[in-house]
């Protein structure tokens, strides 16, 4: 009876200690939702980091933070003004004005977009660092380097706004000591340039999926990090090789487009010129998979008869327009574009119902693929029919954008409906093309005295532009264009430095570069004195007083709730702010 007795006392302590044992086993079941560190760090967990990474180049409905900046590039480089009317997205106006001070919330929408995609490129290589058995050494070197190509673009759009930011570190986050300890005291153009050139040397020259990066869109990179260092051998030797070499991530040799219009076509998408886009597409559900870039840049009050019907922002600029005057084909380098006598005539004043004959001086034709204006076709729509189309003219001006504007035959296909505004479109944004490439390029070979390097350079450009007449439908030209190439010798640098200059402005104008291109070349403050002595004096609501001060607005102020958190000894404010 005892050895019974201890039998089923020790049974049931086994039993009790196995109870207890399950119940805990029990208690231990995984969060419903949440991914494991080992399905993060797996081959499809660190894909798919990468894929957010990517995901956040748009901004992800933080307009202000996408690579189009049409607000800081374009709009503060005299391109365009705001448009719309005074009272429509205010904190535009103190931009466009050079008033901006840092409570604005447009500038931490930037801050905040960006720095978002740095956490999510952090994040990959957070996750590569404890990477699963089925990531090899090669996929995690491909990872890597499309991790920090991403990390440096968006270290380089905070960098060209905002001068120096904090430098964030992959193994540091918020609440470590290291974190507590980042300031924004040290270059940021070193840093760049060493992630382009990590990329550069680990991607490999094509890609499984063309929106990934490749080598080729690294060095491009790279090339453009190093001009804007100044390091213009370094370029030089870059570019020539992106351009005698480089293919598109789907295999296509660079080249240009043989029809400027065609690289703003969605059917057209990820063609030679490509060597970065960001990848959209329409009619998949919802407009996330779409370009938000422009959803306010388009024609206002159109109807069917016209894209998108709202919201008249992002007018260009008359002095931006003027500079299409050519004279015996070649753009007027003395910038007597702006004299009375070489404006385009415009219908500004003039209501739609008033009578308007177009300009009939010689024009650069890039001028009728960038700028909506009257009489002139609006892409397969209609000829443009001037005030019935613009929302406030004395505001903005009579033009409207024509860039990465859907056609009536894209309608459906390549732009989405399904939103509050028809102007998402599936046509992808192009943050450097092949032309940005070889002008980069003339501009190296300028600054290193190669004059005629960088006149062949500009003419290749230039004979695309003469190949590219807009047409009415009965096959004449919709306006007198004449552009020819630049035939004398380039023997004087300074003559060649303002022809490549010039050039950038006709061939990429309202793509975001212009302010940028004027602050590295330490010309913002003439430049921007030049634009506003014309369109101040006829928009004297919008502009009518601005001044652009030097030694202050070449940069943004640091957004003040990013001081507030961090201290101002760690984040210290941008000079004038």
């Amino acid at each position: 009876m005892k050895r019974f007795k201890i039998q089923m006392a020790t049974m049931l302590t086994a039993g009790t200690l196995l109870f207890a044992s399950s119940c805990e086993d029990f208690l231990e079941v995984p969060v419903v939702g949440q991914l494991s560190e080992a399905q993060l760090s797996s081959l499809a967990g660190i894909d798919a980091a990468l894929i957010a990474a990517y995901s956040q180049v748009n901004g992800r409905f933080q307009r202000m933070a996408s690579p189009s900046n049409w607000v800081w590039g374009s709009i503060r480089g005299g391109d365009a003004n705001k448009g719309t009317d005074p009272g429509d997205f205010v904190t535009i106006n103190p931009i466009q004005r050079y008033e901006a001070f840092s409570t604005i919330n447009i500038l931490e929408e930037n801050w905040n977009g960006n720095y978002e995609g740095i956490a999510r490129s952090n994040n990959v290589l957070r996750l590569l660092d404890s990477r699963g058995n089925d990531v090899t050494d090669a996929q995690a070197r491909g990872f890597e380097a499309q991790a920090r190509f991403l990390r440096a673009h968006y270290y380089f759009q905070l960098y060209r706004n905002f001068n120096k930011v904090p430098i964030i570190p992959h193994t540091v986050d918020y609440g470590m000591e290291e974190f507590d300890n980042l300031s924004n005291d040290q270059e940021m153009l070193p840093f760049i340039e060493a992630e382009f050139r990590f990329a550069a040397e680990n991607l490999p020259a094509t890609q499984p999926q063309v929106g990934r990066v490749n080598s080729w869109a690294a060095k491009a990179y790279l090339g453009k990090t190093l001009l804007y260092a100044k390091k213009f051998a370094e370029a030089k030797q870059v570019f020539d090789d992106v351009i005698a070499n480089g293919v598109t991530s789907n295999n296509l040799r660079y080249d240009l487009v043989p029809y400027y219009d065609d690289m703003f076509r969605g059917a057209n998408d990820n063609h030679q010129e490509s060597i970065w886009a960001y990848q959209s597409a329409a009619g998949t559900g919802t407009v996330n998979n779409a370009n938000p870039e422009f959803d306010l840049n388009f024609p206002y009050n159109t109807g069917p008869s016209g894209p998108g019907n709202c919201c008249g922002f992002f007018q260009p600029s008359f002095t931006f327009v003027n500079s299409f005057r050519t004279n015996n084909g070649l753009p007027l380098l003395d910038n007597s574009f702006n004299q009375p006598a070489n404006r385009v005539v415009s219908d500004m004043g003039l209501t739609s119902a008033e009578p308007f004959t177009p300009d009939a001086g010689p024009l650069d034709p890039r001028l009728d693929h960038t700028v909506g204006r009257r009489g002139i076709p609006y892409l397969d729509w209609q000829d443009h029919p001037g005030e019935a189309w613009v929302r406030n003219q004395p505001n903005g001006g009579p033009y409207a954008p024509k860039k990465y504007v859907y056609q009536r035959a894209e309608q459906g296909t390549f732009q989405d409906n399904s939103s509050w505004t028809p102007g998402y479109t599936g046509i992808n944004f192009l943050i450097i093309r092949f032309a940005d490439v070889l002008l980069m390029a003339a501009e190296a070979e300028v600054e290193l005295g190669n004059l005629e390097a960088a006149r062949a350079l500009v003419n290749r450009v230039r004979e695309r532009a003469k190949n590219s007449e807009l047409l009415r439908d009965n096959g004449q030209p919709a306006a007198n264009y004449v552009v020819e190439l630049y035939n004398a010798p380039w023997t004087d640098a300074n003559t060649a430095r303002t022809a490549v200059r010039f050039e950038r402005n006709l061939e990429l104008g309202m793509e975001g570069h212009r302010f940028y291109d004027l602050v590295r070349w330490g010309i913002a403050k003439e430049a921007i004195d030049f634009y506003l002595a014309l369109d101040a004096s006829i928009l004297q609501g919008a502009l009518g007083g601005a001044v652009f001060t030097a030694g202050r607005d070449e940069w943004l102020p640091i957004p003040q709730n990013q001081i507030d958190l961090m201290g101002s000894d760690k984040l210290r404010q941008n000079p004038g702010f």
